[in-house]
């Protein structure tokens, strides 16, 4: 980088970003790391404009400009078109970078897209597949979350930020993006909301958990993906030796329903409580609570914020060897990564862990790592230089 490029990317800069919905309203992970991305960009002191589908109108205190452009319960076509219009309806200026996050919302506005601005898609998962997983779709369908709306998406950009490796040899490899185009930059965790200033004791006090239990939680989109029947059945396994283990599950997704009757069926009733959506001011608190964390995932898992989450608060987090997970958890805890996605590898370390048959690493040590490596305020400045470059 030559000297006045580095002048130009550490003064203040103009950044238009295009993410989804509004953190925490709309509680996804996504809308997570974009809701940090941009405060963090703002607190650096740059204008950043965040476009999206139901932004609120006016937020007071808010360092970022906020453009609503459509509501997410109208017909898909109808909020494409209201993208379309109302994004050309508000430009004003032109930005010194462009930030996408979303390829479906990013399709509509592909052609009004100022020319000579670098675009930098931020690729947080094969958006056709994964809704492929979810729903019944048609081929038809596939083919055209793929092939028109992704691809010709991707095509436009001129630089992609991934998450983990995994999700780099995705894009490289299902959409034809050269290596040379992609940068790998992991996720961030706001140290200061994700806390550990509360011992395990006084967390399950707030909450009302029980006090003499081994606690493992979740927090997850109840989704088929993110494996959370697996997780009931290996808890049915371990259910004879280690009679008294608890499972909070936290988050809302079409399954709930078929998982709370499986965890019936399985005799779980007294070890599993689902706890609904959980609001954001007392996810900490339940990391706190918790003995260990699991992520259960099957598949398209680019990173796992969750487990930075869990960590920050000084919980141990077990995982599956899916996507970016054991990209965070190698250097750190491999002992934590199952062998297998299948419901005896999950079982199987669950409990050597709650007999403490493998050492697990301390609350101070698991802070620590999230501290060194995964700190919000260092990741922005990484993606910044991207976005600018």
């Amino acid at each position: 980088m030559d000297g006045n490029k580095e002048i130009s990317v550490l003064a203040s800069a103009s950044i238009l970003t295009l993410g989804l919905g509004w953190f925490p309203k709309s509680p996804g992970g996504l809308e997570r790391y974009i809701y940090e991305l941009t405060h963090k960009l703002a607190a650096n002191q740059d204008q950043v404009e965040l476009c999206g589908v139901d932004l609120p109108e006016a937020e007071s205190n808010v360092p970022i400009k906020l453009t609503n452009l459509a509501t997410p319960d109208s017909p898909i076509w109808q909020r494409l078109w209201s993208i379309r219009t109302n994004f050309q309806k508000t430009r004003i200026g032109k930005p010194d970078a462009i930030n996408l996050h979303f390829a479906l919302y990013s399709f509509p506005i592909l052609d009004l897209l100022p020319k000579g601005v670098p675009i930098t898609f931020n690729f947080h998962g094969p958006w056709a597949s994964e809704s492929q997983q979810e729903v019944v779709n048609n081929k038809l369908s596939i083919l055209l979350k793929r092939r028109l709306i992704e691809q010709t998406t991707y095509n436009r950009c001129d630089r992609f930020i991934v998450l983990s490796k995994a999700f780099g040899n995705i894009l490289h490899e299902r959409y034809q993006i050269p290596w040379s185009k992609i940068h790998i930059i992991p996720g961030g965790v706001d140290i200061n909301h994700f806390q550990a200033n509360l011992s395990p004791q006084e967390a399950r006090t707030q909450l009302n958990w029980p006090s003499n239990r081994p606690i493992l939680f979740t927090s997850r989109r109840l989704v088929h993906r993110m494996g959370i029947d697996k997780l009931l059945q290996a808890l049915a396994i371990i259910k004879p030796r280690i009679p008294d283990v608890w499972l909070a599950i936290a988050g809302r997704g079409h399954i709930q329903a078929s998982l709370q009757q499986q965890a019936k069926e399985l005799g779980l009733e007294d070890n599993v409580k689902f706890l609904g959506f959980l609001p954001d001011e007392q996810l900490p608190v339940a990391y706190q609570a918790a003995d260990l964390a699991v992520m259960p995932s099957q598949s398209f898992e680019g990173f796992g914020l969750a487990i930075l989450e869990s960590l920050a608060c000084g919980t141990p987090v077990l995982c599956t060897p899916v996507g970016g997970m054991p990209e965070i958890l190698q250097r750190f805890s491999p002992d934590l990564i199952t062998d297998s996605i299948a419901v005896a590898s999950i079982a199987e370390k669950l409990e050597q862990v709650l007999l403490e048959k493998i050492p697990i690493p301390s609350r101070a040590d698991c802070r620590q790592y999230t501290i060194t490596n995964y700190d919000w305020t260092k990741i922005a400045q990484e993606i910044r230089q991207v976005l600018l470059a």
